[in-house]
């Protein structure tokens, strides 16, 4: 049976009448950007993650920029962040003028690893921005920790793990900002773009509010320059008829990939990211110590060279869907030749690159999907 990566109409189709209610609401009040409706998403979402402060933005690249603005992160400046993450995470970095800095990652969790990222800082860094990858947390206390020692900003990229906790701590609330993305595929996907940025800093908070609208507070009145940052009502309306369905959606995810590890941990030759990965011929993901997962992707290794593209093609053949995320890493993109260090070396995440790929886990995958899913993993395995 066909097994979709991920069918956003199976998600999105049940709450049609509620969109087009929220539309109509959108429509007659006249207030297409900001406006009520995102002040209540901004409110909904402070009391889903625990933040003192949400701001509604165009898309999760603009929170990580407007974050970066915030801080006032710029020429001359360095910012450390994973390199296997997608590009806006070390993009926003060079787009306010600064370097991003790769240090490797963690090889249980594909996210940033603490001792690398420490190896990494300068008397140039300002910031240190962990990815929160495929829907958990990086060790987030750990990074706080070490940028309030060293005097440095921690930004959260939380665009994949709205819902994910650290240690009882919403992703996101744990830096001085932290980032979401509702681009359709996440977790709560909008109908479009759009983003979110977090905090519990009244005046760095503050300072983000004025940059969202050109670095004003009286209209017309500029106190910095900003940009265009506001989110647009009717996403905002569209995205709170989901917010009060993502716990359920995320713990159906959470059930998928439950089942994905036990039945594949039986299989010979399967092994897990935090164990002894020796000899294996797929390597599934594991779940840090104080976290709880949200599963935006659930992501096994197939080491070997070219085996990983074989059974995406592989799993092509009967039906199931699959990606690579991600085929290259940041420091091996074209655009930032120029500035990785020679000889710099991030060995985790070439080998995850070469070998990463995502399975279908959305909430709306039946039993027998996700049994079709292991028969034709445990196939490949055992061939």
């Amino acid at each position: 049976m066909p097994v979709p990566l991920l069918d956003l109409r199976a998600q999105n189709t049940p709450l049609e009448a509620e969109f087009r209610s929220a539309f109509d609401r959108v429509l007659a009040s006249g207030a297409y950007v900001l406006g009520p409706e995102v002040e209540a998403l901004e409110k909904e979402v402070c009391a889903f993650t625990g933040a003192r402060h949400a701001l509604a933005l165009t898309s999760g690249t603009d929170a990580i920029l407007l974050a970066l603005m915030a801080l006032r992160i710029g020429p001359g400046d360095e910012v450390i962040v994973p390199p296997f993450t997608f590009f806006a995470t070390a993009g926003c970095v060079a787009r306010v003028g600064a370097t991003p800095v790769f240090a490797d990652i963690d090889p249980a969790t594909y996210c940033l690893d603490l001792a690398a990222a420490e190896r990494a800082i300068t008397p140039r860094t300002k910031a240190i921005m962990p990815v929160n990858l495929y829907g958990q947390c990086a060790r987030l206390e750990e990074f706080r920790a070490l940028c309030d020692r060293r005097g440095l900003a921690l930004v959260e990229d939380s665009a994949q793990s709205l819902g994910a906790l650290r240690n009882s701590k919403a992703s996101g609330t744990i830096g001085h900002f932290g980032t979401f993305s509702f681009y359709p595929t996440k977790n709560l996907g909008a109908l479009g773009d759009g983003g979110m940025i977090v905090g519990n800093d009244d005046a760095l908070m503050h300072k983000a509010r004025l940059l969202r609208v050109h670095g004003m507070e009286k209209v017309y009145y500029h106190q910095m320059v900003g940009a265009n940052f506001r989110m647009a009502g009717i996403t905002a309306a569209l995205l709170r008829v989901k917010l009060p369905h993502l716990p359920e959606w995320n713990r159906r995810r959470d059930l998928a990939a439950r089942r994905y590890l036990a039945g594949l941990s039986k299989v010979p030759g399967v092994a897990m990211s935090d164990g002894d990965r020796s000899g294996a011929k797929l390597i599934l993901p594991a779940v840090d110590a104080g976290n709880t997962h949200i599963w935006h992707q659930f992501t096994i290794r197939v080491p070997g060279t070219g085996r990983r593209d074989a059974l995406k093609a592989f799993l092509g053949q009967r039906g199931i869907g699959c990606g690579v995320y991600y085929p290259l890493t940041l420091d091996r993109q074209e655009c930032f030749a120029g500035i990785v260090p020679s000889g710099s070396s991030f060995p985790v995440a070439w080998a995850v690159s070469e070998e990463c790929l995502s399975l279908p886990v959305g909430a709306e995958l039946t039993d027998a999907q996700i049994g079709e899913v292991i028969a034709a993993l445990s196939e490949f395995v055992l061939s």
